[in-house]
């Protein structure tokens, strides 16, 4: 099996051992994103709607790294906060995902990195 890391400075820097994503047989698999900056490095202000939009943003600048786009995206994982949060960031995911529709699968956990309100993780075909 053959494995390459993806990694962009459009995206936030891995803030631990492990790559933004990988490409291995054909997937990329991407690595959680959370809403940090990737200019700064910070978590970026606002609520659970700009805070969605920052890791899409983020998951989006890994993609285009591996050469694809939403379009080629199979399966999401979305990690919550709070489940109460799931309308609000649901309505940027399909803003932002436009006509792709992806398996997905949403979850509330007991927390995030960093305190953060939101992390999706993404599995897309490559071409």
């Amino acid at each position: 099996m053959t494995q390459r890391a993806v990694q962009t400075n459009k995206a936030p820097a891995a803030i631990g051992p492990y790559s933004q994503g990988v490409i291995a047989n054909g997937f990329l698999f991407t690595a959680g994103q959370i809403a940090l900056d990737p200019a700064t490095g910070h978590i970026i202000d606002g609520g659970v709607e700009a805070q969605t939009e920052r890791v899409l943003g983020n998951l989006l600048a890994i993609l285009e790294q591996a050469g694809v786009s939403w379009r080629h995206v199979v399966k999401t994982t979305v990690f919550l906060q709070d489940m109460a949060d799931f309308p609000k960031v649901n309505e940027v995911y399909a803003r932002a995902l436009g006509d792709a529709r992806p398996a997905r699968s949403t979850v509330q956990v007991a927390g995030l990195p960093r305190g953060v309100l939101v992390e999706i993780e993404a599995v897309a075909v490559v071409d």
